[in-house]
C-alpha cells in the first residue's frame, strides 16, 4: 500500500500509521512548503502548540472564513468558543464548560441506549452497510439535540441540516456545499430560537436551558450567542462521535478476542471506545495560527504561520503510549490527544464515548458483525475527519 501522499490525505487513508509513525521519529515539527504550513506530528509538538499562548484557532485577520460571509452560516461560526481566542472566548467557553457538567453521565447513557433502539426498531433483520453508516450518522445527532431540547419529530431534519452544515464548514467545501449549508444555518437557526424562547417562557428545562443560565451568570445573556452554541455542540459531536462509532467496528473487525470479549461481555466497550479514540481517533488533525512572532515548540514562528497539528500522529507516539501501535483496551496511563489539549481541550470527550459505546452496544445486539462490512469501507472525504463509510463485502 502507498503512503498518503501529504499529512491531509492521511486522514482518509486506508492505513495513514506507518507513515504517521515515521513522521513522529523523523520529523516531529517541520515546514511542509508544498502545502504552506508547519507540521506537528509529536507529542511533545503537539502539546507546545496546543498549549501555546501565541497560537490560535482562526488566522488573526480572518476570525470567519470568508467565503461564509454573507450567509447564515457566518452567525453560526463567530459565535462558537470553539473557534474563538481572547476577551470574548474565556466567559463563553466557562459557560460551555458548566453547562456540559451538567450532564449526569447516567442520563446520557439512558438517552443513547433509548434512541440507539429507537433507530434500530426499524430493522427486519439485521442491517445493511448503508443502515449501520445513517445509524453511525444519526445516534449522536438525536441524542444531542434531543438533550438540548429539540422535538423528536424534528430531530430527522435537523440530523439533515447538521450533515449539510458539516460539509459546508469543512475545509475545501465547494458552492453547493455553501448554498446547502447555509439553508441548514437558517433551520438551525430558527429552531434553536424556538427552543430558547420557550425555555425564557419558563416551558422547557433542557441542556440549551442550562447553557442560557451559565450564559448569564457570566454577562453573556446574547440569544445568538447561546443559540450558536448550542449548534456548536451538534456540529462537533457530529462528525466526532459517527467516526467513533464507525472506526470502534473497525477496530472490533480486526481484533478477534477484543471482538469476542465484547460479545460475552457489552461492560468492557467504553474501555474498548477510548483505545479506539487513541488508536484510530476520528478527528485526526486540526489547525493552530500564530498571533504574533515567538517561539512555538522550540521553533521561531511568525505572525499568520499556520500549523497542522496531527492529533492521531501524536496519539501514536512512543514518548506519549508505549508501544503505541497495539490495540490494547487495558492500557493504563494513556495519554489521548484526540480531544485537544489547552484553552480549547473539547470538554464533550466522555459524552462521545458514551453515546458511541451504546451504539456499538446496539449494533452487536442487532446481530452486526463488524468484519461483514469492513473489508470493503471507504472514507468519508475531509480534510480532517476519519469516518467509516461501510459497503457490502
Amino acid at each position: 500500500m502507498r503512503p498518503p501522499p501529504d499529512p491531509i490525505a492521511a486522514a482518509t487513508h486506508p492505513d495513514p500509521y506507518p507513515y504517521y509513525a515515521e513522521l513522529v521519529a523523523r520529523r516531529p515539527f517541520y515546514r511542509d512548503d508544498v502545502l504552506g504550513l508547519w507540521v506537528a506530528t509529536g507529542a511533545g509538538s503537539v502539546e507546545a502548540i496546543l498549549s501555546s499562548a501565541l497560537c490560535r484557532v482562526r488566522p488573526p485577520g480572518e476570525p470567519v472564513p470568508a467565503h461564509l460571509l454573507g450567509s447564515s452560516v457566518a452567525t453560526i461560526f463567530r459565535q462558537l468558543v470553539r473557534m474563538n481566542d481572547g476577551a470574548d472566548h474565556c466567559p463563553a467557553k466557562r459557560a460551555v464548560v458548566a453547562t456540559l457538567a451538567t450532564l449526569d453521565a447516567r442520563r446520557i447513557a439512558v438517552r443513547s441506549a433509548t434512541w440507539a433502539r429507537a433507530l434500530a426498531d426499524g430493522w427486519v433483520a439485521s442491517p445493511a452497510a448503508a443502515d449501520v453508516t445513517d445509524f453511525a450518522s444519526r445516534l449522536p445527532t438525536y441524542v444531542i439535540a434531543s438533550l438540548l431540547g429539540v422535538p423528536a419529530d424534528a430531530l430527522p431534519r435537523v440530523t439533515t441540516w447538521v450533515d449539510d452544515l458539516a460539509w459546508c464548514l469543512a475545509p475545501g467545501g465547494g458552492a453547493a456545499h455553501l448554498a446547502a449549508g447555509a439553508a441548514a444555518a437558517d433551520g438551525l437557526l430558527a429552531t434553536f430560537r424556538t427552543v430558547l424562547d420557550d425555555e425564557r417562557a419558563g416551558q422547557n428545562d433542557n441542556l440549551l436551558a442550562a447553557l442560557a443560565r451559565g450564559a448569564r451568570r457570566v454577562g453573556r445573556d446574547d440569544p445568538t450567542t447561546i443559540v450558536a452554541n448550542g449548534i456548536g455542540f451538534l456540529w462537533q459531536a457530529y462528525e466526532a462521535t459517527a467516526g467513533l462509532i464507525g472506526n470502534t467496528l473497525v477496530a472490533l473487525a480486526a481484533h478477534d478476542a477484543v471482538r469476542a470479549g465484547a460479545r460475552a461481555d457489552p461492560a468492557l466497550l467504553p474501555a474498548i471506545v477510548a483505545e479506539v479514540l487513541r488508536h484510530d481517533p476520528p478527528i485526526q488533525n486540526t489547525r493552530r495560527f500564530l498571533a504574533a512572532d515567538g517561539p512555538v515548540a522550540d521553533r521561531e514562528g511568525y505572525q499568520g504561520d499556520a500549523i497542522l497539528v496531527i492529533l492521531a500522529a501524536a496519539n501514536r507516539d512512543p514518548a506519549a503510549n508505549l508501544d503505541p501501535a497495539r490495540f490494547d483496551p487495558a492500557r493504563t496511563h494513556r495519554r489521548d490527544f484526540a480531544l485537544g489539549a489547552g484553552v480549547h481541550a473539547c470538554p464533550g470527550g466522555p459524552i462521545a464515548v458514551t453515546i458511541a459505546t451504546a451504539g456499538i452496544a446496539q449494533l452487536l445486539t442487532s446481530g452486526v458483525e463488524p468484519a461483514r462490512f469492513v473489508e470493503t469501507h471507504t472514507y468519508r472525504p475531509s480534510a480532517n475527519a476519519r469516518i467509516p463509510l461501510f459497503a457490502e463485502a
